[in-house]
């Protein structure tokens, strides 16, 4: 549909997206882990750490050597985990160009606390949808749907860059475009039952990070950029024309 390339939209509160960079660094390092491990270790892995449906509701059991951590856990462990190259730089891109703001918004641990619990509802609705599911589900997406809602709230007016069908560079305000991949999100998940992408993952985490930014951001962050701010720059005092050399030094030029 699009890909994000650069929203131009500056940090306020924070220095440094410390918890998006760490976030994007341990799927990096997961999805390389997996890789090298090769196919039967990438199968063993997206099995005991991936959200199953049917496991989490008590319709099956996973073989020991498959159960990995304690059944609660795979609502977050399966975030961490990718198919493939193309799953992992989607999601990763869509947290680089979007997640530092979110992040700036709530604070560096709420803003943890926000990726996972918008983790947490996209497998718990991807649960809802599909109990019965023996399939693991895996992918950051669910979280990354909470901050794309996120700041679509924080930032409507914003100008994002981004590639139209892979092609087509457009400057276009995130309230189009974001507005328009959410309502994909929900058109998919009523006619594409049979896709093996999650559209009920996606849905939770939309409605997780709509709710969640206005329970954890910062109590002086507006919302839908009801405050711009203005680009740091010196503003210069106008010169009153009608007496120019009275000052004894000049306003402007080399000393």
């Amino acid at each position: 549909m699009f890909i994000p390339l650069h929203d131009a939209n500056s940090l306020r509160h924070i220095n440094r997206q410390y918890v998006t960079l760490t976030i994007i660094a341990v799927n990096v390092i997961a999805y390389l882990i997996t890789t090298v491990g090769g196919t039967d270790f990438a199968f063993a892995a997206a099995i005991g750490l991936g959200y199953i449906p049917s496991v989490s509701y008590d319709l099956a059991v996973l073989p020991p050597e498959l159960d990995l951590v304690p059944e609660p856990l795979t609502y977050i462990t399966y975030t961490f985990l990718h198919g493939d190259l193309m799953h992992l730089g989607g999601n990763m891109l869509f947290l680089w160009v979007f997640g530092d703001n979110v992040e700036d918004a709530l604070g560096h641990f709420r803003f943890l606390v926000f990726y996972v619990l918008c983790g947490v509802a996209g497998a718990y609705m991807h649960g809802f949808i599909a109990p019965a599911s023996n399939a693991p589900l895996i992918g950051a997406s669910g979280s990354i749907a909470g901050i794309v809602a996120a700041y679509l709230i924080l930032h409507p007016r914003v100008k994002v860059w981004v590639l139209a069908f892979a092609r087509i560079p457009l400057r276009i305000p995130a309230f189009v475009l974001l507005a328009l991949w959410i309502g994909f999100q929900f058109l998919m998940l009523v006619i594409d039952t049979e896709n093996q992408i999650s559209w009920a993952a996606h849905a939770g985490g939309i409605l997780a990070g709509a709710v969640l930014v206005f329970i954890l951001k910062r109590r002086d962050v507006p919302l839908f950029d009801r405050s711009i701010e203005k680009p740091r720059a010196v503003e210069l005092e106008k010169p009153d024309m009608a007496r120019p050399f009275e000052s004894s030094q000049p306003r402007w030029g080399r000393q």
